[in-house]
C-alpha cells in the first residue's frame, strides 16, 4: 500500500493491525510488531537540531571514569617513586651497578662485558644479565684475541700488555704476577678475550662471514686460556642468533641515518598530502560526481598500470641467470634490492595487484547503482565540510589527546617494570648445583660454602624485584595500567565523534543554510559533550575497551600456544577470538552511532544506543547502501592520494626527477624514507577523509530522522535538500517493488 502526503511519495508494508498517533494521523504500518524495531520520535515543531537544553548523563559512569583517572595518576605517582628507568636504559653489572651512569664510577665505562661468553647458553641468557659468569662494564669491548697465560708471558718483556689486558678486570686488581689458577679462581680477570663490537650495550664476538666460513678477526679457531684450542663456532653455539641481531642492528643504524638525512623531505611530501587532502575535499563540494568517478577510474588505472609493470619486468629477469632463484632460498637480506632482481618478486607483485583489480572491478558491477548514490551523499557532506571547515582540523587534538594517553601509558609501564630493588642469584656452570638461581648476597658470599660445592659459581645480578605487597603485584598493576589505558584512548575517540557528529547536525538541522547555522558549531559541541555526556561516552568506551582487553589476553595465550599440541585448545582459542574480533566490530559500529544520537538529543548512552540501532533498523535498506559502498569510495580516495605522493617519492628518492637531482639526500636504502612518506601520506589522509565520514554518517541518521519525524508539508517541512530527499529515495525502490509483489 501506498500512502500520498502532501505530494511526497511513501512505502508502507501493510499488516493486519495498525496504530493512531496522538494527532489522530495514521501513523507508518510495518510487518512486525513496532517494540521490534522500536518507536520513531513524534514530530517536535521546536526541533531545530541538538538540544541545547540537556543534562548531564550516566553521571554514575562519569564519577567512577573521573576516580579510575585519579587512580591512574595514583599510579603513576606510585611508579615513578619506586621505579628507574635507568635500570632498563642501562645494563647491570654484576654488582648492580649501571654501565655508563653519570656520576659513578662507570660513567665512563658504558659497555657490559662478560668474562668467559663460552658460559652462556644463548642470546636470551645474555640479553637478561643472567649468563653464568663475571659481567663487567668496560668503556670498549676487546679488539684482539688474547689470554692470561699469554699476557703473563709477555708481561716481562713489554708492559704494555698488562695494561691492555687489566681492562677487562676487575676494578682495583693490579697483580699481573698472581698465578692463573687463583686468578680464574676469584674471577679476577677473563680467561680469553675475544674481538668483540657492542650490541645492545652489551660485548658480542664479532662474527663475519667470508667465503662461507664464519671467522673471528680472520680466525677460525681460538685459545681459550685454558690449554684448549676451541673452534669459533663454539661461539656461535653460546652465542647463537647474535649474528643475524648484529645484522638486524647494522641495518637499524643505517635506517636511522636515512631518517637524520631525508627528515625535511619526508615532511614536505606529509605537507603535499594535507595539501592535496585539503584540495580534494574542497573539489568535493563542486565536482563530485566527476571526482570521485575520476578516483575510481584513476585507481583501476594504476593498479593496471602495476599489473603491466610488473609483467615487463618479470618477462625481462625471466631468462637471465640467477633470477630464477627463490626468496626462500636467499633468505632475509639486508639489501632489499636483491629481491628486486628476481623473477619470483614481480610474480608475487603481479599476482598480488590482479587480485586487487579483479576485487575491484567486480565491487563496481554490483555496486554501480548504490556507487551513484553514496556519490550524491558525499556531495552533500562535502557541503557541510564546506560551511564547517574548523572540523578538518580537529583531528589535530585527537592527535595530541592520544599521543598524550601513549605517552602515560608508556611512561608508567616503564616505570612499573624497573621497580624494585636488585636481586641476585647463584649462577652456575654445573647443571646439578643444588645452589643454582638461589638468592644469594654478594658482600658474604665468598664466606659461604657454595663456591666449595658447586666451583666456579657466582652470585650474580638476576633482575630487579622485592617481597613487599607492590612488588607482588607489579603484573597486575601492569594489566590495570593497560586497561585504562585502551578506556581512555576510546574515550578520546568517543569525544572526537561525538563532537562532530554534534557540529555536522547543527548543520543538518538549519531549515535554511547556511543562514540558520549556529556560531561556532564545533566548538559549542565540544562544549556539550564534555559537559554534559562525559559518562555517556565514558561508558561506551569502557564497553569497547573490555573486549578490546580480552582480545589482546587472547592474543597472548595464542602466542603462547604455538608449540602446544593439543588441537583442540588451539581451535577453541582461534574460535573465540573470531567471535571478540567480530563483537569488537559491532560494538565500535553501535558506540559510533549512538555517540551521533548522544550529540543530537543528549540522552544517555544506553537509550541512544536502542534508538540508533532501532532506526537503522528501519531503515536497514537504506544502510545496507550507504554504509560500506561511502567506506568503499573514500577508501579509494585515500588510496589514490597517498598512491600519487608514493609515486612521486619514488622518483623523487631515485633520482629520477633531472630539476632536483642535486638536492636528494644520498641514502643507504631509498625504500625507507619512501615508505615513511607513503604510509605517512595514508594516515594524514586519513585523519581528513575520517571527518568526512563522520560527517556522511550523521547526515545519514539526520535523514532517517527527517523523514520520521516531517513529512514535506507546510507544517512539517523537511529539514534537508530538495536534491538529497530526491536521490536517496531512489534506494528505496527494491523495497517499493516488493511490498507490491
Amino acid at each position: 500500500m501506498q500512502a500520498h502526503q502532501h505530494g511526497v511519495e511513501r512505502t508502507f508494508i501493510p499488516r493486519k493491525t495498525s496504530r493512531v498517533d496522538p494527532d489522530g494521523q495514521m501513523a507508518r504500518k510495518s510487518a512486525v510488531p513496532p517494540s521490534y524495531y522500536g518507536e520513531p520520535h513524534k514530530f517536535d515543531p521546536t526541533f531545530r537540531g541538538p538540544v541545547h537544553k540537556r543534562g548531564c548523563t550516566d553521571v554514575l559512569c562519569c564519577v567512577i571514569f573521573v576516580i579510575v583517572i585519579l587512580g591512574y595518576i595514583t599510579l603513576g605517582a606510585v611508579a615513578w617513586m619506586h621505579g628507574d628507568p635507568r635500570k632498563v636504559v642501562y645494563p647491570t653489572d654484576s654488582y648492580g651497578q649501571f654501565c655508563g651512569q653519570q656520576g659513578t664510577p662507570n660513567a665512563n665505562k658504558a659497555i657490559l662485558f662478560y668474562f668467559n661468553i663460552l658460559h652462556c647458553a644463548n642470546p636470551a641468557v645474555l640479553i637478561n644479565l643472567q649468563c653464568p659468569t663475571t659481567q663487567l662494564c668496560v668503556s670498549k669491548c676487546p679488539d684482539r684475541f688474547a689470554t692470561y697465560l699469554d699476557m703473563q708471558y709477555n708481561y716481562s718483556r713489554n708492559r704494555s700488555y698488562w695494561e691492555y689486558y687489566r681492562q677487562f678486570c676487575k676494578p682495583g686488581f693490579d697483580n699481573p704476577k698472581k698465578s692463573v689458577a687463583q686468578v680464574l679462581r676469584d674471577e679476577d680477570c677473563p680467561s680469553m678475550l675475544v674481538p668483540s663490537r657492542p650490541f645492545l650495550q652489551r660485548c658480542f664476538p664479532d662474527f663475519i662471514t667470508r667465503n662461507g666460513t664464519l671467522t673471528v678477526a680472520n680466525k677460525t679457531d681460538f685459545k681459550d686460556g685454558l690449554g684448549k684450542t676451541r673452534s669459533v663456532v663454539d661461539l656461535r653455539d653460546a652465542a647463537n642468533g647474535i649474528a643475524s641481531l648484529l645484522d638486524a642492528k647494522e641495518v637499524g643504524t643505517k635506517i636511522f641515518e636515512d631518517y637524520a638525512s631525508s627528515w625535511y623531505w619526508i615532511l614536505i611530501g606529509l605537507v603535499i598530502t594535507m595539501v592535496i587532502s585539503l584540495l580534494f575535499i574542497l573539489l568535493l563540494r563542486f565536482t563530485a560526481g566527476v571526482l570521485l568517478w575520476c578516483v575510481i577510474f584513476g585507481v583501476i588505472a594504476a593498479v593496471g598500470y602495476g599489473i603491466w609493470h610488473c609483467y615487463w619486468e618479470y618477462v625481462a629477469l625471466r631468462g637471465k641467470p640467477n633470477a630464477d632463484v627463490t626468496i626462500s632460498d636467499i633468505g632475509f637480506q639486508t639489501d632489499f634490492r636483491v629481491y628486486l632482481q628476481l623473477s619470483q618478486t614481480w610474480l608475487i607483485f603481479m599476482i598480488s595487484l590482479a587480485v586487487i583489480e579483479a576485487v575491484i572491478i567486480m565491487m563496481l558491477i554490483f555496486l554501480r547503482r548504490r556507487v551513484r548514490i553514496a556519490i550524491a551523499l558525499l556531495k552533500e557532506g562535502s557541503k557541510a565540510v564546506s560551511y564547517i571547515m574548523s572540523t578538518l582540523f580537529y583531528p589535530i587534538i585527537t592527535f595530541l589527546l592520544l599521543a598524550l594517553c601513549i605517552a602515560y601509558w608508556a611512561v608508567t609501564a616503564i616505570f612499573l617494570a624497573s621497580s624494585g630493588d636488585a636481586v641476585y642469584k647463584v649462577m652456575s656452570t654445573q647443571p646439578n648445583c643444588k645452589y643454582t638461581n638461589i638468592t644469594c648476597n654478594p658482600e658474604t658470599f665468598g664466606q659461604s660454602n657454595v663456591s666449595r660445592v658447586c666451583p666456579g659459581s657466582q652470585c650474580t645480578f638476576a633482575f630487579y624485584g622485592g617481597e613487599s605487597v607492590y612488588h607482588r603485584y607489579i603484573f597486575v598493576l601492569q594489566l590495570c595500567n593497560l586497561l585504562v589505558f585502551l578506556w581512555l584512548v576510546n574515550f578520546v575517540i568517543a569525544l572526537g565523534q561525538c563532537t562532530l557528529a554534534g557540529a555536522f547536525a547543527s548543520y543538518y538541522w538549519a531549515l535554511k543554510k547556511p543562514a540558520d547555522i549556529p556560531a561556532c558549531p564545533l566548538a559549542a559541541s565540544f562544549g556539550r559533550a564534555i559537559r554534559y555526556h562525559t559518562g555517556s561516552l565514558a561508558f561506551g568506551a569502557l564497553i569497547l575497551s573490555i573486549v578490546q582487553f580480552f582480545r589482546i589476553v587472547l592474543e597472548y595465550l595464542d602466542h603462547k600456544l604455538k608449540g602446544a599440541h593439543n588441537a583442540f585448545a588451539r581451535f577453541l582459542l582461534c574460535c573465540l577470538k573470531c567471535c571478540f574480533w567480530c563483537l569488537e566490530r559491532f560494538i565500535k559500529f553501535m558506540n559510533r552511532n549512538a555517540y551521533i544520537m548522544i550529540a543530537i538529543y543528549g540522552r544517555n548512552f544506553c537509550a541512544s544506543a536502542r534508538d540508533a540501532f532501532f532506526l537503522l533498523m528501519r531503515n536497514v535498506v537504506r544502510v545496507a547502501v550507504l554504509d560500506k559502498v561511502t567506506d568503499f569510495l573514500l577508501f579509494l580516495g585515500k588510496l589514490l592520494i597517498s598512491g600519487s605522493v608514493g609515486v612521486l617519492a619514488f622518483f623523487f628518492f631515485t633520482r629520477k626527477i633531472p630539476v632536483i637531482q642535486e638536492e636528494v639526500p644520498s641514502l643507504n636504502y631509498y625504500w625507507v624514507p619512501l615508505l615513511t612518506v607513503i604510509f605517512g601520506s595514508y594516515l594524514v589522509a586519513h585523519g581528513f577523509f575520517n571527518v568526512y565520514a563522520m560527517c556522511v554518517d550523521t547526515l545519514f541518521l539526520c535523514f532517517c530522522e527527517d523523514l520520521e519525524r516531517n513529512d514535506g508539508s507546510a507544517s512539517k517541512p523537511y529539514f534537508m535538500p530538495a536534491g538529497l530527499h530526491k536521490i536517496l529515495k531512489r534506494s528505496d525502490q527494491p523495497a517499493k517493488k516488493y511490498s507490491r509483489s
